[in-house]
């Protein structure tokens, strides 16, 4: 059953009280999301966020957004094996989902340092390697928003304290809890386990779930908890033998070895969460995996062997592999049941849900 979670923000305005509220609306087993104290969900800063975040006017070209690369449609990713910027740049990772991403400890791919949503809406509008969204901060994106009649009449909502509340630090603000707002809860999964309706997920879908819970296969290990992801209250990293080149991973793709400079953080890189797998293909922090029956090959094999070219190398034997990845056996049985069980969390309200859509 969901319940209704009323977080009220009351802010002084002109002498009285202003309210802001947001309702969180949860199934039971969802906590609520950590927020920042200092930028407090609102049905405001939500809206005003969801047009940001669909706006190709925070693009260097004026053609592409934060949507681009996260299309609602594909649970928040863009389908493809890398991401592509605003003027062209192939990027070395994949756009990853921003379904529940409230929950999550650390934000993207590799950088340890990356743990709050506002701060990474800065990389994709301002960053050069590579180059995303293309902005600079001495452009002409925030006069094109003020001269909006409806953005000054939106931020002023949003932000009824400030004297001039269009600013950058409220674009990403904004931004931020458009994406905490993305809460995906109404798969078969939940239903099942939280609606009671028995017949949400198929015989096949529920012996598939005991293989992923179970010991020989460990799957829940790296995808555990509710959102089946690692590192919602801690941060956590793997290697799971995806490479092998003399231990070392493929520039520029090097895990949080960037970060630590620690050999053994060679190839380490975020368990991303499970929930609408199916429809974020291809796989893996590179897209170097094309299907979800591939992606049980590498893990049964306890990491991926690539016969030839310049990746060549034996996964299972990387130095600095997890041990958690250790391999397993698996009947065709037993792995179209699980691929039937990853397909129940699949959340189809979520891809439609006129809340997260394109308000232009």
């Amino acid at each position: 059953m969901f319940g209704t979670i009323l977080l009220a923000v009351f802010l002084l305005v002109g002498g009285g009280l202003h309210a802001q509220t947001y309702h969180w609306s949860l199934p039971k087993g969802f906590p609520k999301p950590r927020v920042p104290h200092d930028n407090p969900m609102s049905d405001e800063k939500v809206e005003l966020g969801r047009r940001l975040f669909y706006d190709t006017r925070l693009s260097v070209n004026g053609k592409s957004s934060c949507a681009t690369c996260h299309k609602q449609e594909l649970a928040f990713t863009d389908g493809l094996p890398v991401a592509i910027g605003a003027t062209g740049e192939e990027h070395p990772r994949g756009a990853m989902s921003l379904v529940n991403v409230a929950y999550s400890a650390v934000l993207t791919w590799s950088n340890p340092n990356m743990t709050e949503l506002e701060q990474q809406a800065l990389t994709p509008m301002f960053g050069e390697l590579p180059i995303e969204l293309g902005l600079r901060a001495g452009d002409g994106f925030l006069p094109r928003l003020r001269a909006d009649a409806k953005y000054v009449l939106l931020f002023k909502r949003a932000f009824p304290v400030e004297s001039d509340p269009l600013s950058i630090g409220n674009v990403t603000k904004a931004i931020a809890c458009f994406e905490r707002s993305i809460i995906s809860a109404r798969s078969p999964y939940d239903r099942y386990h939280y609606g009671g309706e028995d017949a949400a997920v198929s015989a096949a879908a529920k012996r598939g779930e005991i293989l992923f819970f179970s010991q020989p296969l460990s799957c829940f290990r790296c995808h555990g908890g509710f959102n089946f992801s690692g590192g919602m209250h801690e941060v956590e990293f793997h290697n799971t033998g995806l490479y092998n080149l003399g231990g070392k991973y493929p520039e520029p793709n090097v895990g949080i070895f960037e970060f630590t400079k620690d050999p053994k953080d060679m190839g380490k890189f975020k368990a991303p969460a499970l929930r609408n797998i199916a429809l974020t293909a291809p796989y893996m922090h590179d897209g170097s995996i094309a299907t979800l029956d591939e992606v049980l090959t590498h893990y049964a094999a306890g990491g991926r062997t690539i016969e030839g070219g310049r990746y060549a190398g034996i996964g299972h034997d990387n130095p600095n592999k997890d041990p958690l990845i250790g391999g397993f056996s698996l009947s065709a049985q037993g792995r179209a049941d699980l691929i039937e069980f990853l397909k129940t969390l699949t959340d189809q309200d979520l891809l439609h849900d006129p809340r997260f859509a394109n308000p232009w």
